[in-house]
């Protein structure tokens, strides 16, 4: 593998970054503090980490329910993030939004939106413009394996196949839509399969090795900047909190409805555990370089909470406000 010291230091602080800013999410949750819905990233970030990289600023990106970590992968800014959740005025959507509703044009973050399958038309359409425009932009539109049972996505492979747009659409199976495993809602679970009948490049690849994530990812921006998209990419992983909140009861203590042994298997599968194992086995960095980084995250992490609680609420007096364009 030819992966610069620099592009590993990369990767390894955007997972580690987008982990330790989700975990120190579920006290707020727990507590009431933070009371808008959240559906933590955390297992999952070698996806974001990997396409990301391989992104320029110019380039889009549109997300759903669960887009804390394509956000901040992206290079969106924390502080504005942690304060959306929060529901303060000082967050991405000034605190109208929260946690489902992100958002950084600057930074080619589009948007995202908790309506299954509800930004892969955007995305489709923010490609058809960079074709038309000629602006050698990709766009990824990120979404779960629920959205395979929407009409929308079979429409727009097809349409992006058609015309060739540069646009390349992430399913990151995480083998359960909601509370359904994947074998109770899909007679077929390769879904990498779907995207041939409209012959794009299909990769099917392990969302959990963030070597192969990168790398395949590498491959599919360089298909749609050379105007070969479209591209169809399944990643297989696994989200370590529930659906929504910490766990799949919300704040239940009884019984998880996911088995105990499968959840303690995705660990050990952990992408950041797979990382970090791979940089001390290597040499490439030491267990001391390695805590500084999470000192620093640790730091960043906790100054967005702070910027958080300590930021205003939107005023009764703005209630109106950004519903129209002014």
């Amino acid at each position: 593998m030819d992966f610069s010291k620099e592009l590993l230091k990369k990767l390894y602080c955007t997972m580690l970054r987008i982990r330790h800013c989700e975990e120190s999410l579920i006290e707020p949750i727990l507590d009431g503090s933070v009371r808008c819905p959240v559906h933590l990233y955390s297992g999952q970030e070698a996806i974001a980490a990997g396409v990301c990289s391989n992104l320029e600023e110019k380039d889009y990106v549109f997300g759903n329910h669960r887009s804390h970590g394509h956000y901040l992968a992206k290079g969106g800014d924390m502080n504005a993030m942690v304060a959306e959740i929060y529901g303060k005025s000082t967050g991405s959507a000034k605190g109208r939004g929260g946690s489902m509703h992100l958002i950084d044009v600057e930074n080619g973050i589009m948007g995202v939106a908790p309506i299954v399958a509800g930004t892969i038309s955007l995305a489709l359409g923010a490609a058809l413009s960079s074709k038309v425009k000629k602006d050698n932009r990709v766009t990824v539109t990120f979404f779960g394996d629920g959205a395979t049972g929407e009409g929308v996505l079979y429409e727009s492979l097809n349409f992006a196949s058609l015309k060739k747009l540069p646009v390349i659409f992430v399913c990151e199976n995480n083998y359960y839509s909601t509370h359904l495993h994947i074998s109770e809602i899909r007679t077929n679970d390769n879904i990498s399969e779907i995207a041939k009948p409209f012959g794009m490049a299909c990769f099917k690849v392990d969302g959990n090795n963030i070597f192969d994530v990168y790398e395949k990812s590498k491959e599919a921006v360089n298909l749609c900047r050379g105007g070969k998209g479209p591209v169809f990419m399944e990643f297989l992983t696994y989200r370590l909190r529930g659906h929504v909140g910490p766990d799949d009861n919300v704040q239940g203590s009884h019984t998880d409805i996911r088995p105990k042994e499968e959840i303690e298997n995705w660990r050990k599968k952990d992408p950041l555990i797979f990382l970090s194992s791979y940089l001390l086995k290597n040499n490439i960095f030491s267990q001391q370089q390695l805590d500084e980084m999470k000192k620093e995250v640790e730091k960043e992490v906790s100054a967005a909470k702070a910027f958080a609680v300590n930021s205003e609420k939107p005023s009764k007096e703005e209630l109106n406000y950004y519903v129209f364009k002014q």
